[in-house]
């Protein structure tokens, strides 16, 4: 069998925790900053673990992580 292939823009997106959870950043902090405010911005940093139903997938994509 030949190797699986690693979804690069997975890669790029999400990392696995070593107790298997996967964490991603936060979305809406790009561009169109000007009319969110300051707090809403603050909020945003950081990461954040993705939902349980979407792990599975995640992970798919992922198979050597």
């Amino acid at each position: 069998m030949p190797k699986m292939k690693t979804k690069r823009g997975a890669a790029k997106r999400f990392r696995v925790r070593a107790s298997g959870s996967v964490k991603r950043a936060q979305a809406f902090k790009r561009h169109i900053l000007t009319k969110k405010t300051t707090k809403n911005k603050r909020q945003l940093r950081g990461t954040m673990e993705v939902h349980a139903s979407d792990v599975v997938a995640v992970k798919a994509m992922l198979p050597y992580a």
